[in-house]
């Protein structure tokens, strides 16, 4: 067989059915011209768009681009887009097929193509028959995506935000117990400041010589601080430290609030989508050329063989003979 199949007797093979070859060759080219026309390879228009992500923090060990990745092609956001622009009747599935869900999938999977570049940016591909709805596709996914992102941050800083207001509650109680105990010893006692009544308890005994009614005011007053000013110094340094600690808890909070609230987007777009002028799918002429390509070689090997039989068949005879 390998020594009937060398490139001299492919020649041979070649010149003398030339016309049946020839034959072969424009049937194949006008076959392949029809069958891969509109009325049974639909043409797809591509669009795509490049993008880099903004204000996201990785999860795990991942990238920024490849949790992009992951959420383009989560699927909510696939869901969102079945749903919008009613996918299935605009690609042709019946929605009573027994394996709808499955087929309905696998058409997105074909179609709409998410990939991390070398670059670190994410493309995104959108193949459809309508130029036009694959721009959209890739504009309605950037919003789902937006939408997702900001849903999966709110879900986050409101529990931030939950968590800082329980605690801010319980040290605001604690603070509001600190400043009634305070208030209390000022109006029932007249204890204020422990060190500047101290001092003015000191000053007062010294002026007066502890004969006069301000010395019985003072008197009244050491009396107070002996019973109550240790009491008062340890509130007031509690008070202090733990404003300091409220107002410090405040400022995080009203970060995590600002966090909450924020309607940032996601997505630094490098380049839009767009309307494609020009079908990407199929490419006729790959299909042509192959096809006549692959007509021809295997005419080729049928007249191989049928040569091949005819020279067994003379041999035979000539051995009889």
């Amino acid at each position: 067989m390998d020594s009937f199949f060398n490139s001299k007797n492919i020649i041979d093979i070649v010149l003398k059915w030339k016309v049946q070859l020839l034959v072969v060759v424009i049937a194949a080219v006008i076959l392949s011209v029809f069958f891969s026309s509109p009325i049974f390879i639909k043409p797809l228009y591509k669009s795509n768009c490049l993008l880099y992500p903004s204000n996201i923090s990785p999860y795990s060990d991942e990238s920024e681009t490849e949790q992009s990745v992951e959420i383009f092609q989560s699927r909510d956001i696939r869901d969102s887009l079945v749903k919008k622009f009613n996918l299935a009747k605009h690609w042709g599935i019946d929605s009573a097929y027994v394996h709808f869900e499955s087929t309905l999938v696998w058409e997105y999977s074909q179609r709409v193509h998410v990939n991390k570049t070398p670059f670190e940016a994410v493309e995104i591909e959108v193949l459809d028959q309508d130029p036009v709805m694959a721009r959209d596709l890739i504009n309605a996914m950037l919003d789902a995506y937006n939408k997702k992102i900001r849903t999966m941050h709110k879900q986050k800083f409101g529990e931030v935000v939950s968590n800082y207001n329980y605690i801010m509650g319980v040290k605001k109680g604690y603070l509001d117990s600190l400043k009634t105990r305070v208030e209390e010893l000022g109006t029932k006692y007249g204890l204020l400041e422990y060190q500047a009544q101290t001092r003015e308890v000191l000053r007062a005994y010294l002026s007066t010589g502890g004969g006069s009614v301000r010395s019985a005011e003072a008197k009244a007053m050491k009396k107070n601080l002996e019973e109550k000013g240790g009491e008062m110094l340890m509130l007031s340094e509690m008070f202090r430290s733990e404003a300091g600690t409220f107002s410090a808890m405040k400022l995080d909070a009203d970060r995590a609030l600002l966090d909450y609230n924020r309607e940032y987007t996601y997505v630094n777009v490098l380049s839009k989508p767009f309307v494609a002028d020009k079908k990407a799918y199929p490419i006729r002429w790959l299909i042509v050329v192959f096809s006549t390509m692959a007509a021809f070689f295997m005419a080729i090997l049928i007249i191989g063989l049928i040569e091949r039989g005819k020279f067994r068949g003379l041999s035979t005879e000539g051995n009889e003979g």
